[in-house]
């Protein structure tokens, strides 16, 4: 059993990861980003607050906008709304998937293993109906028709949109924590490698993917030794740099930050996000 400190403490860190995690979905959704000229850009300063968390405008149309003139508000508008929806939705998972980390989900292994069958990886649409959906307020699903970010205000287009969230708040909290070391540590204090957000969670990125790096080797593109070189990324710049090039041209050609940052397409993203800051900060 644990405390009921460390319970709330797992409560607030499972928050932080699924709302980055939340996050990187609709950010994927709403954001076209228009290339600009090469620059590395970061943008820590603060940001005020909006009253209304669903905003008055498209935010397919604010971030497109925002991505193009590096609007404040825009920015602004879709960070209150992310902090929002993941507020409300949060708080309708069933309690011990809020305060779920790698400790319980190994010791679930040798014991029933009931919690790896209820959330048995990946989750699907379908899976939803049964973890979350029922419990969900209503107005979590309208207003993410309202804003374009669903096709329709249903259980399944929820469902749909939900499912990789989740999955990627369960694979991130039940995985095995990396060994401490300095370069994590300074990374968390400089923040993402791209945006230079800190006050979101990272993660790591391996620059030269994992799936090639037998070919890798094998064609000479990189030593054995280099292979795992890698970033620390929030979750909406991880997700960015995979959707820009495959895993074979990652290794290729985009095996460093500062080759990815030569890139106009990933510099106008890190730039454009790096205006998302959730409130209170």
């Amino acid at each position: 059993m644990i405390g009921e400190l460390e319970s709330e403490q797992h409560y607030q860190k499972n928050f932080d990861v699924f709302r980055d995690c939340l996050a990187a979905v609709l950010i994927e959704k709403v954001s076209k980003p228009q290339p600009k000229a090469r620059r590395r850009a970061k943008d820590n300063s603060a940001r005020k607050s909006h009253n209304d968390p669903a905003g008055s405008a498209s935010f397919s149309a604010s971030a497109s906008a925002a991505s193009s003139t590096g609007s404040d508000n825009a920015a602004e508008d879709l960070a209150d709304f992310i902090d929002y929806i993941a507020t409300e939705t949060y708080a309708s998972l069933p309690p011990d998937l809020q305060t779920l980390d790698h400790y319980i989900w190994k010791q679930d292994q040798k014991d029933d293993g009931s919690l790896q069958t209820r959330f048995a990886l990946p989750l699907t649409s379908s899976d939803m109906s049964g973890i979350l959906l029922p419990t969900l307020d209503p107005s979590v699903a309208e207003s993410l028709h309202a804003y374009g970010l669903t096709d329709e205000p249903t259980h399944e287009a929820l469902g749909a949109l939900l499912a990789p969230v989740l999955t990627a708040l369960l694979t991130a909290v039940t995985a095995v924590p990396p060994a401490p070391s300095a370069t994590k540590s300074a990374a968390q204090e400089s923040g993402c490698e791209l945006c230079g957000r800190d006050w979101v969670p990272l993660t790591y990125h391996h620059l030269i993917p994992r799936f090639v790096h037998a070919k890798a080797v094998k064609r000479g593109w990189h030593k054995p030794e280099d292979l795992q070189n890698v970033a620390w990324l929030c979750a909406a710049c991880h997700r960015a740099v995979h959707r820009f090039a495959s895993h074979e041209d990652l290794a290729r050609y985009y095996y460093t930050v500062d080759r990815l940052l030569e890139q106009d397409e990933i510099v106008q993203f890190a730039k454009w996000v790096a205006h998302l800051r959730w409130k209170g900060r």
